[in-house]
C-alpha cells in the first residue's frame, strides 16, 4: 500500500517524518526547538500515533475493578477473566497482550481520563483542536500564526514532494537519504515481526530511519478505524482487531530498536473517547475522555497516570461520558519539554501555558 509521507529537514537533519498530515503543534516544536546533534549522541526521538476516529479508552484500558463498567456494557464489556490485569483495577484488553512485558519492565505508562477541555463531539473539530493544540480555536492566534504557522504555510506551498526544508541543498540531501533508506530491503532486529498493513509498515519505516542516524527528531503516523458505533465487540470483534494490530506494531517497534529505545518515546493519542454506556447497536457513541499510552526508555512506566474520576453517573461529563481530568496539552508539553528539551511551550500551544505542576509524570527526571 502506498503511504503519503512528509519530511521537514532542518540543520542537515531529518527533523520531522510524517506518514499522513502531522499535527501543527509538532511542527511548531520542531521549528522552534530542533537541536542538531551528531550521530550516536543519544538524540531524543518522539513518535506520535494518532488513533483517528476516537478510540474507546474504556475497552482499550479496562476498569475491570468497577462493576458499573459491566452493568453499562452488557454486550461489549471485556470479560474480567480475559483482561490482562495491571494493578488490580485496570487491565489491558487481551489483544494488547504484546504490551504487557513493556508494562512489567516499567517502560509503558498509561494516562486515563485524558482529553480535550472542549466539549465537541465532532471528529473533524476535535482532531483539528488536538492537532493545533488549541481546543475550541479553529485557527492559531495571530501572533503565533505570524511567527510559526505562516513560515510552515510558505514552505508547504512551495513543496509538491512533501519535502520541506529551508534550502534546496537540504531538500536534495533529504531526497538522497530517503532513496538510500529502502524499507523493502530492511530486516528488523531481534526477530521483531511487524503486522502487515499501513501501521506496521509505518512503524517499520520509522524504526529504520532512527537506526540510520539521519537526524530524526519527531515522527508521526495516523492509525484509522476507531469509530465503533456498531458491533464494537468486547474481547473479540472489530475493536479487538484494531487493538491487536496496534499492540503488535508497538511491541515489534520496541523489540526492533532494542537499546535504542532508551532515547525514544512513543505516544498514542485520540481526539476523544466514547460513551460509558453501550448504544442500541452494540457499539459506543462519541464521548469525552479516553486513554493514551506512553512507552519508551525515558518513561516512568508500570504506572497508571492522571486522576481517575470514576464511572458513577454523578461523576460523568454531562452525565454520560468519562470526564477529562488531564488536559492533553499537559501530557504533550511534558513529553516535548522533559524528553525533547523543547522551550517556548506557549508558542507551541498558543493561548495556553503548560505548568510542570500539572504534568502527569510520564517522563523520568
Amino acid at each position: 500500500m502506498s503511504i503519503s509521507r512528509r519530511v521537514f529537514v532542518k540543520s542537515g537533519g531529518l527533523a520531522l517524518f510524517s506518514v499522513g498530515l502531522d499535527p501543527l503543534f509538532l511542527a511548531r516544536a520542531v521549528f522552534t526547538s530542533y537541536k542538531p546533534l551528531p550521530p550516536h549522541a543519544g538524540r531524543p526521538v518522539l513518535v506520535c500515533l494518532f488513533q483517528r476516529g476516537a478510540v474507546d479508552g474504556l475497552n482499550m484500558i479496562v476498569p475491570h475493578g468497577d462493576s458499573l463498567y459491566y452493568s453499562e456494557r452488557p454486550r461489549i464489556a471485556v470479560p474480567a477473566t480475559d483482561v490482562m490485569d495491571l494493578d488490580g483495577y485496570f487491565g489491558l484488553h487481551p489483544r494488547l497482550a504484546a504490551l504487557k512485558p513493556l508494562w512489567d519492565s516499567k517502560t509503558l505508562a498509561i494516562v486515563h481520563a485524558i482529553g480535550s477541555p472542549n466539549a465537541t463531539r465532532s471528529h473533524f473539530d476535535a482532531q483539528d483542536y488536538m492537532e493545533s493544540g488549541t481546543p475550541g480555536v479553529k485557527a492559531p492566534q495571530p501572533a503565533a500564526r505570524d511567527r510559526l504557522t505562516r513560515a510552515f504555510e510558505e514552505l508547504y506551498a512551495g513543496s509538491s514532494t512533501g519535502l520541506l526544508s529551508s534550502s534546496s541543498q537540504e531538500a536534495f540531501e533529504a531526497v538522497q537519504t530517503l532513496q538510500r533508506v529502502d524499507p523493502t530491503q530492511y530486516q528488523p532486529a531481534a526477530g521483531a515481526d511487524y503486522p502487515r498493513g499501513r501501521l506496521g509498515k509505518a512503524m517499520l519505516e520509522i524504526a529504520q530511519l532512527i537506526k540510520a542516524d539521519v537526524g530524526l527528531q519527531v515522527a508521526f503516523a495516523d492509525v484509522t478505524g476507531w469509530d465503533t458505533h456498531v458491533n464494537q465487540g468486547g474481547g473479540d470483534g472489530q475493536l479487538a482487531t484494531r487493538l491487536a494490530e496496534l499492540g503488535q506494531a508497538l511491541a515489534a517497534f520496541s523489540r526492533d530498536l532494542g537499546e535504542r529505545m532508551r532515547d525514544v518515546v512513543v505516544l498514542t493519542m485520540s481526539e476523544f473517547g466514547r460513551t460509558v454506556r453501550e448504544n442500541g447497536n452494540a457499539g459506543t457513541d462519541h464521548g469525552h475522555a479516553t486513554a493514551m499510552l506512553v512507552l519508551g526508555g525515558p518513561v516512568r512506566g508500570g504506572r497508571m497516570l492522571g486522576r481517575w474520576p470514576g464511572l458513577d453517573p454523578a461523576q460523568r461529563f454531562e452525565g454520560r461520558d468519562l470526564a477529562v481530568t488531564t488536559d492533553f496539552r499537559d501530557l504533550f508539553a511534558e513529553l516535548l519539554a522533559r524528553h525533547m528539551g523543547a522551550t517556548g511551550l506557549d508558542a507551541i500551544f498558543p493561548g495556553f501555558m503548560p505548568d510542570p505542576a500539572r504534568f502527569p509524570g510520564a517522563i523520568s527526571a
